[in-house]
C-alpha cells in the first residue's frame, strides 16, 4: 500500500468542510445521514468540526461484494429515515461509479425534504456512470482501489487513520 492521503491532510479538509457546512446551514439544523459502513469515521470527524446544531441518522447500502470494483446493483437492507421537510446531507466516503448515491438520492427526494446536498470524502471521477452532483468535496482522486479513514477491503484496513491505495490486488 502507497499513502495517498495522510492523516493531517485529511483532518484539515475535514475541517474546512464542517466551517463551509456551518456557514452553509446556519439557522437550518441540518440533518446528516451517514452510508454504512465506510462513512462512519468521516461522518463522526465532520460532525464534530459543524459548529451548528445538527442530527444524524444512517442509511446501509453497498454495491460492492468481495471484489475491488462495483457490481453495479445497489444493496438497501432498510431505510427508516425520515427526512420530510428537513435539509438533508448525505455524506458519503466515496463516490466511485455514483450508482448507490443516485439510488439512494433518488429515494429521499420521492420523502420530499426540505432540501438535500451530498458531501464526500472522496470523489473518483474517473470511475463516475452516473451524473450525481456533488455539493462539498474533500479530495479528487485517481481511478485506484483505496482503504483506509472507513474505507475497506473485504472489511480490512478501515481503522487506518489515512487513505492508501492498494498496489498490490492479488
Amino acid at each position: 500500500m502507497r499513502i495517498l492521503l495522510t492523516e493531517t491532510q485529511i483532518a484539515e479538509k475535514v475541517h474546512a468542510l464542517g466551517a463551509q457546512i456551518s456557514e452553509d446551514y446556519q439557522d437550518k439544523n441540518p440533518l446528516l445521514i451517514g452510508l454504512l459502513k465506510g462513512s462512519v469515521v468521516f461522518l463522526t470527524d465532520l460532525m464534530r468540526a459543524i459548529t451548528v446544531p445538527h442530527t444524524i441518522d444512517f442509511i446501509r447500502a453497498s454495491s460492492y461484494g468481495s471484489a475491488m470494483v462495483s457490481s453495479g446493483r445497489v444493496k438497501v437492507p432498510s431505510m427508516d429515515v425520515d427526512v420530510g421537510d428537513r435539509h438533508v446531507l448525505l455524506v458519503e466516503d466515496i463516490i466511485d461509479s455514483g450508482l448507490t448515491l443516485q439510488y439512494i438520492s433518488g429515494v429521499l427526494l420521492e420523502r420530499n425534504p426540505a432540501s438535500l446536498r451530498i458531501c464526500t470524502l472522496l470523489d473518483k471521477p474517473a470511475s463516475r456512470r452516473t451524473s450525481t452532483r456533488v455539493d462539498y468535496c474533500g479530495f479528487t482522486i485517481p481511478n485506484a482501489f483505496v482503504v483506509g479513514y472507513g474505507l475497506d477491503w473485504n472489511e480490512q484496513y478501515r481503522h487506518l487513520p489515512y487513505v492508501a491505495i492498494v498496489e498490490d490486488q492479488k
